[in-house]
């Protein structure tokens, strides 16, 4: 009976260790931001909201993160929150935002890690608690929205999570 509670014990402390292992997170502290919420409405369809990241602690291995969590919420332009669903905002990572902030029409590019269509939608990952994919090589200096529907004015940004799982 002993050596069954000590094979027990030591399963939920491997496991336990494992747990936390698999949840490894940075959560960006949106305060740190610039801003969170386009002060201006976007005046037309795949309208900008860049986001520049502060400087990120040197310790961080980026590369060991596999999955990230963008949530948004949106806004017309009365200030009342539309519904979220797919073809209203999209999102974008940027290693370098001097570089090419966009990357290429569909997926990730050299300087942009991220292209998620339909933050909030049924037909993305990026919003759910699961995240999307994503494969960093290094910090991302910043993070662009732009609105993929011209009724949609401001955007703002109300988590962003990179985690390993």
């Amino acid at each position: 009976m002993k050596k069954l509670v000590v094979v027990f014990v030591l399963f939920f402390i491997v496991m336990g260790g494992v747990s936390l292992f698999a949840q490894e997170r940075l959560t960006v502290n949106l305060s740190t931001l610039p801003f969170t919420r386009n002060a201006e409405p976007l005046t037309a369809r795949w309208g900008d909201v860049l986001i520049r990241f502060p400087a990120w602690p040197a310790n961080v291995d980026w590369t060991r993160f596999n999955r990230v969590i963008i949530r948004a919420k949106y806004f017309n332009a009365e200030g009342n929150e539309i519904r979220q669903q797919d073809d209203h905002v999209m999102v974008t990572l940027i290693y370098n935002p001097e570089g090419d902030i966009r990357g290429p029409e569909m997926g990730p590019g050299p300087n942009t890690p991220l292209k998620a269509f339909n933050v909030g939608g049924g037909s993305s990952t990026v919003h759910t608690d699961r995240g999307a994919p994503i494969r960093l090589e290094r910090a991302p200096g910043a993070i662009l929205f732009q609105n993929a529907n011209a009724n949609v004015r401001f955007i703002e940004v109300t988590e962003i999570t990179f985690f390993r799982r």
